[in-house]
Formats: structure tokens, sequence, C-alpha cells
């Protein structure tokens, strides 16, 4: 087998996002077994660390062995038995994805469905859930992948409470870059993954669960379908003081995580949502200046992912291609209905800096140069550099 040395990249995608050089070196630790005394404090500091990230209490507060399609898949599984009622707000990839995990777990997925781009407005939800009683619970995408939009969640969970219905949420791309505030939400099952924001490599979900999921899950009336993936097993062997046997746990992931969680805290979260936010606004208005306009509206715009749309005249494709070849940088294209006809440009944990932000408008700004598209050069830079003049 040849020697593999990957190519150095500018993450700039939908994930996974650039990782600091601290939890790189994190991965190399050496091994130790995964009920070994001195790696259960490594658990133990994850747990610590994770609770402040979601804003929760919750004692069930893990990671899931597994990327943010298993915390989805936890997610569902561990709550949804046959035949319950589960609305699922359905504007992206993630939300499609989301109902088609709660059907395969033969529940009724009531699909509130809106355009791409848009997010599900709280008083559908509020309909739904008094048509459709007894509804098991609401599932909701924080933030959309697919389309960079930012769900709004604060009047959602009183809705739940007052339906009986627990309330799922995917924060796989919001955690870590804007406020996910479990308890004063009522959330009660949220996920999330460790390649977006938390800059660490993908291979981890985190996931926290509300006393009321955790009841709900112990009293299921069918066995979950997931042995790998059934909570009531794994609470056991994340359960602090005694330790029972799941599987074998991913122990250099684990270090990688509790050293992304160590920068975070550093850090600080409001800083780092404010960062997320400032490199957003100057990339939004660089991209603006070469008519790339995002596709959600301004309220419900994530800083962490810009979706924007690209006018018909532009080879969309191939100046992908070109960003990578030439200038090692990579952004993502649209999926489903949206393929070829928008960029997602992610700026998420160690990829949201000035110098990114600035680095990816110049090549750009150079590839529609090239051809013919921009004939004012500089126009980009300058609009994002006077984002960055304001906040100084």
């Amino acid at each position: 087998m040849r020697d593999f040395f990957p190519p150095r990249r500018l993450l700039l995608g939908p994930g996974p996002s650039m990782v600091p050089p601290r939890v790189l070196q994190a991965l190399s630790a050496p091994l130790l077994g995964h009920l070994d005394p001195a790696f259960l404090t490594v658990m133990n500091d994850i747990q610590q660390s994770l609770r402040p990230l979601f804003a929760t209490t919750n004692p069930f507060t893990i990671a899931v062995s597994g990327t943010g399609s298993a915390g989805m898949e936890a997610a569902i599984v561990n709550i949804v038995e046959p035949g319950d009622a589960v609305i699922v707000g359905v504007n992206g990839v993630f939300g499609t994805r989301l109902a088609t995990v709660v059907e395969r777990c033969g529940g009724k997925a009531i699909k509130l469905d809106v355009p791409w781009g848009q997010v599900i407005p709280p008083d559908m939800i509020e309909t739904a859930l008094r048509r459709s009683s007894p509804v098991k619970a609401v599932v909701l995408v924080h933030a959309e992948t697919s389309t960079g939009a930012w769900q709004p969640l604060e009047p959602v969970g009183a809705m739940c409470r007052n339906h009986q219905a627990l309330l799922i949420v995917d924060a796989v791309t919001s955690l870590g870059g804007v406020p996910v505030d479990v308890d004063r939400w009522g959330i009660d099952v949220c996920y999330s993954a460790t390649q977006k924001c938390l800059s660490c490599p993908p291979g981890l979900a985190p996931l926290t669960l509300s006393p009321q999921a955790l009841s709900v899950i112990k009293s299921r009336r069918t066995p979950c379908q997931s042995w790998y993936l059934d909570m009531g097993l794994v609470a056991d062997y994340w359960a602090e003081g005694s330790r029972a046997y799941h599987h074998t746990a991913p122990v250099s992931m684990l270090y990688a995580l509790r050293e992304s969680l160590g920068l975070i805290e550093q850090e600080g979260l409001p800083a780092r949502f404010a960062r997320h936010q400032l490199n957003s606004d100057a990339l939004v208005a660089g991209l603006m200046e070469l008519e790339l306009t995002p596709l959600p509206s301004a309220e419900h715009r994530l800083p962490m992912l810009s979706c924007v749309t690209v006018p018909p005249h532009l080879d969309e494709g191939a100046v992908r291609q070109q960003l990578l070849q030439q200038f090692g940088i990579e952004i993502g294209g649209g999926l489903g209905p949206l393929k070829g006809k928008v960029w997602r440009i992610g700026l998420m944990g160690e990829s949201c800096t000035e110098a990114n932000v600035l680095t990816f408008l110049n090549a750009l700004e150079e590839i529609f140069i090239r051809y013919g598209w921009l004939s004012t050069p500089g126009v980009a830079l300058q609009a994002a550099a006077r984002i960055y003049s304001r906040a100084m």
C-alpha cells in the first residue's frame, strides 16, 4: 500500500472544521483501557464540560460513540415506539432524515413542511400539537446545515409541556457556535457532533437527556430497536461511580473531545458566540458585494454556516473545484433541490477567523475576475474590512 499524505486544506465547508493542534496532539496520546480508572476520569471531565455547553444540569450528558448521525439515531430510537405520533419540522435535508428515522421506528411522522431556507413557525407547531394529540415528541433542527436556517426554539418547549410531548432538538451545527439553552428552553433530548463548532474530528455525538426523557426510555413498551444505541444500557457505562461494560469506547477520540472542550472553556462561550457572529457578518457583507445573497432571511440566518444563492451565470461547480485545487479551500455545494443553486460556507470553531474570511474572499475575487464576473477588484474585501473596523 502506498503512503498517504493528506493535502493541506482550509476547511470552510459544512463540516468538518479545522482542528486545533492541541486537539490533534491529544489523539496521539497513549491508549488506556476503556475501564481504566485513569480513563474514567477523562469521561467524567467530558460530562462536566458538556453540561455548561448544553446549558443543562442533566446528569445524563454524554458523548455517544459515533458521528452526529449516531446521535440522531440515538435520540429517535430510544424515544419512538411503533404507533407513536411524532411531529417533525422538515425544512431541509436533516429534517427529512429525522422523519425517515421516525418512520423506521414504526412511528407516525407528522411532517411540517416549509420551503427550504425557512424555519418552522411556532404557531404551525402549536396547531399540529392540537390536531394530532396525543403526540409523543416534537423534533426540530436548530441549525439546518443544508440551508443555513436558524430555527427559533424558545417558545416550543412550553407548547410541548402543555401537550405532554417531549422536545427533541438537532444541535449538530449549532452547539458551540450559538447558544443552546437546553434547560431554559425545555429541551428533553439534544444531540450534536464533534466536527462542527467543537472543532474536534468526527466520531462522537454529544447527547443530553432530561429526566422526563429518561423516564420515557425506562417505561418503553418494547425494547429499543438498536442495542448499540440503547441509552438505557449506555447509561450504566457513563454512570459516575460504578461503570458497567457496554462497548469499547473510542478512547483517542474522547481524549480529543476533552481537549476541545478545554479550549472552549478557555475562550468562554460569550466570546466564542461573538466571534462567530462577527466573522459571519464580515463574510456575508463580502459575499453580497459579489451578488451572492443568503438564502435564509436575516433574522433566521446562522452565523456559523452561510448558505448563499449562486447567480445562474456562474458555474458554481467549476468555482468550487478551482477553490479546492488552486487555493486549497473547501466549501460545500447544495443538497437535494438546492443542488447547483447554492454554496454552503462554514465558519465553525477553529475555521472561524478573520484571516480565513479574508483569504476566502480574496480567492473568490481572483476567480471571478479570471472569468470576467467581477469588474471592480477588492469590493468584497473592502466590505468585510468595514465590518471588522467597526468592531475594533
